[in-house]
């Protein structure tokens, strides 16, 4: 059964005749017939009494509102279908981590809803591997993580290279690491270390780091907020390894520190991950255009150096962070 022969049914029911339904479709009225009998074959009852009126039968009776409920939702369904493709989508959701939250995501996300007023924005801070996550359940369209090539090599996903930075060391102002211009890895792995918790990619990439470095890690405390690492590391001889994008602004803290690691430099890098369907849409393809301009081509966070960082308050839609 195809939609084209349920058309066709519903044409000649509300015209009465075969030949004034085929001129509403737009085809010949010998098209019409085969469209009908091969209906009537599918369903095993004949539909039409054919005479100088064609009227419904008995079973033409039963099956006319079915018809029509189908014809509607396949209506309903390829407009929302265009829609779609046109832009009209109702939200667009967003999972990035921490860092860009706080620091290069907000310019991206004022700039698109000026774009896409119509276009409620979603974003929620999450870590990079519960971020891939949700993107693949399709519970967000878009995610910006620390790239895990493990969860992204999926011939439906695109992973777009955003930037690579150094982690750095931060530290409370008076810690005796302060002495070092580049603190050598012999003198970090002396230390507790604050880590982000399970499921942020950042502490997969230290405990790496130590292991190839054949170090046991000291972690004390696992966190998922760059305000809480800054609190803690203030407290005295633990020490925070972290992307630079993240104590941008502890270099106006003067209650914190923050130094280059030694040889080897220990690198990130963070890419926008979406799939190739999602892409086709146009406010999803706009927003992953956005995200280059505005940070893919950047080497230092976008934001200026203040203890937070916040959304403009001008912004049309609703943005959660």
């Amino acid at each position: 059964m195809r939609v084209e022969q349920l058309q066709a049914f519903l044409a000649i029911a509300e015209t009465g005749s075969f030949q004034q339904a085929a001129r509403k479709c737009g085809v010949t009225q010998s098209t019409i017939s085969r469209q009908i009998q091969s209906l009537e074959t599918d369903v095993g009852l004949s539909l039409f009494h054919r005479s100088n009126q064609a009227k419904l039968t008995l079973g033409g009776e039963r099956f006319l509102p079915r018809a029509r409920k189908i014809c509607q939702e396949w209506e309903n369904a390829t407009q929302e279908l265009a829609e779609l493709l046109a832009g009209k989508q109702p939200e667009l959701c967003v999972a990035a981590i921490p860092s860009i939250c706080a620091y290069n995501l907000p310019p991206v996300l004022q700039k698109f809803c000026q774009d896409y007023p119509a276009v409620q924005l979603r974003v929620t801070s999450l870590g990079s591997d519960r971020a891939l996550k949700v993107l693949k359940d399709g519970l967000v369209d878009v995610a910006i993580v620390m790239n895990n090539r493990f969860l992204t090599a999926s011939p439906e996903m695109i992973v777009d290279v955003l930037y690579n930075e150094p982690i750095e060391v931060l530290m409370a102002a008076n810690h005796p690491l302060t002495q070092y211009e580049r603190v050598p890895w012999s003198e970090i792995t002396r230390y507790p270390q604050v880590v982000f918790k399970v499921g942020y990619g950042m502490q997969r990439l230290i405990q790496d780091q130590f292991q190839r470095l054949g170090a046991t890690m000291n972690a004390v405390l696992e966190l998922n907020t760059l305000d809480a690492f800054r609190g803690m590391v203030r407290q005295g001889d633990a020490i925070a390894l972290l992307p630079k994008t993240a104590v941008f602004d502890a270099h106006y803290d003067p209650s914190l520190a923050v130094r280059s690691t030694g040889e080897p430099t220990l690198k990130r890098q963070v890419v926008l991950v979406t799939s190739c369907d999602r892409i086709l849409i146009p406010p999803i393809q706009h927003f992953r255009n956005l995200v280059h301009k505005l940070i893919g081509i950047q080497t230092e966070p976008l934001a200026v150096a203040s203890p937070t960082t916040t959304i403009p308050t001008s912004l049309p839609r609703s943005i959660a962070i």
